[in-house]
């Protein structure tokens, strides 16, 4: 009966998420402000109906009250979020607020499945660091003075990053963590990438010459080299990757793009003769099979895992995702793929990829370069460690040991993650009020076909790049 019960509320569960997933494209298309409202509310309702009947199947299966609690208390927190933010930010972006939302109902579903005591810890986290952090927002919009601390950002980023040297600890063959006590840990690569990225903006916020270029480049190596120090590769690749578009999308010149690309092949082949555990991650994603008993294990299951799922899945609570090592942060793509069908895993590529073009309309939008900067080079840190995750437990490339933002267990993941999003938020609103300036200067009034925020505005593919700036 279970079974039936969970095989069957997939079909309901995987239909959602397809029109959560057309949505997150539907709302660029011009249109009314409250046709754009109403869509707003169709994917919240849809958003919360899947939160309900994935916590109804887990109950159903367990019996256990606490999941009740659980439940109610993230529904608490996830409509207390969004009336704060909807009463304090009236100009906020809805769209991003629903995504949000909904990629952690999904980790906080996932992980309830995998273990109570994770999802319980996942939540507090979330939910205390989503309060802490409401001042961001508004401190962007205020906070002027922020592209001038370019110094401040690139050496704050190298203490924090080094103090793992002195205090931290080591987790799967990396010592990239802080322990903080009573089974705490901090891992300060998740939130330096937020300094590193500030830097970079704050650097070339004016169109960089060769100096200007050189000096964030060696500031920019020293995080990196940290990185591989601590055998933190896949934040290693992250922060490489970050650095090379930037300057692309700072300079408009190509040598940037393809000389980055060069550097960054001939260091992976470096890597790969001076440390040993990229030899073994390299051997298990070349050949899994001939070492399935040892390093090739965790990707093999996690294979067997996508397999079984098929299209629809197997059902929430019916496949074996805790037979793959670290699933619960590392490989929980796998897990879902499992339990809610491939179908469900493309549409949730498409909720990433729907973020990923809002923050580049948010990059095009707003006006500042160094509020330009900060939007892209937050942009390819997410959408690029999204690739890093997924590529790596389907094994398109090497496992990097990357999260999957706001779904994978990990404190630290999901408190950058956040924090990301809110600086977002806040630039988000400074674009929005340069228009509304703009218009007032103009004497311009506003009229349903020029809309005023995401709410109603169509997708404008402007091009921007180098000195187009």
């Amino acid at each position: 009966m279970i079974k039936l019960i969970s095989s069957g509320s997939n079909y309901i569960i995987i239909f959602m998420c397809i029109v959560y997933a057309i949505s997150c494209y539907t709302v660029f298309l011009p249109s009314s402000e409250q046709r754009q409202a109403k869509r707003m509310d169709r994917q919240e309702r849809f958003m919360f109906l899947f939160h309900f009947i994935c916590y109804a199947v887990l109950f159903i299966k367990t019996m256990d009250t606490k999941i009740i609690f659980l439940y109610l208390g993230q529904v608490f927190f996830f409509k207390l979020l969004i009336f704060v933010y909807s009463r304090i930010y009236v100009d906020c972006s809805r769209i991003m607020m629903n995504h949000t939302c909904f990629l952690l109902l999904i980790g906080f579903v996932m992980l309830t499945r995998l273990s109570f005591d994770l999802a319980v810890k996942q939540s507090v986290i979330a939910a205390s660091v989503s309060l802490l952090i409401l001042w961001i927002p508004h401190f962007m919009e205020k906070a002027q003075w922020l592209k001038k601390l370019r110094w401040f950002y690139g050496v704050l980023g190298m203490i924090f990053l080094s103090t793992v040297f002195v205090i931290g600890t080591s987790q799967n063959g990396a010592t990239n963590w802080i322990s903080l006590g009573h089974g705490i840990a901090l891992q300060p690569s998740e939130f330096v990438k937020i300094t590193f990225v500030f830097f970079i903006a704050a650097m070339l916020k004016r169109k960089p010459d060769f100096e200007r270029i050189f000096v964030t480049a060696v500031f920019s190596a020293v995080h990196v080299m940290i990185l591989i120090l601590e055998k933190d590769l896949g934040g290693a690749l992250i922060y490489f990757v970050v650095y090379i578009f930037l300057c692309y999308v700072s300079t408009g010149r190509k040598i940037y793009l393809l000389g980055g690309l060069g550097v960054g092949a001939v260091a992976a082949r470096i890597a790969y003769f001076l440390f040993s555990h990229v030899r073994v991650r390299f051997i298990a994603w070349k050949d899994p099979w001939s070492v399935i008993e040892s390093s090739g294990y965790q990707i093999t299951q996690s294979l067997f895992a996508i397999g079984s799922g098929g299209w629809f899945g197997t059902g929430l609570t019916q496949g074996r995702p805790n037979d793959i090592p670290v699933v619960e942060s590392d490989f929980i793509f796998s897990a879902i793929t499992e339990e809610f069908g491939m179908l469900f895993s493309v549409c949730l590529i498409l909720i990433y990829l729907g973020v990923f073009i809002h923050f580049l309309k948010i990059a095009m939008d707003v006006r500042g370069r160094f509020y330009k900067l900060l939007a892209y080079g937050f942009s390819i840190c997410f959408i690029f460690q999204v690739f890093l995750t997924i590529g790596g437990v389907t094994k398109f490339i090497p496992s990097t040991g990357v999260t999957l933002p706001l779904i994978s267990y990990g404190g630290s993941s999901v408190a950058g993650t956040l924090i990301i999003f809110a600086i977002m938020q806040g630039i988000f609103i400074i674009a929005y009020k340069e228009d509304d300036d703009e218009e007032q200067q103009n004497g311009e009034e506003l009229t349903p076909s020029q809309p005023q925020s995401d709410n109603t505005a169509g997708f404008d593919f402007r091009k921007e790049a180098g000195t187009n700036f």
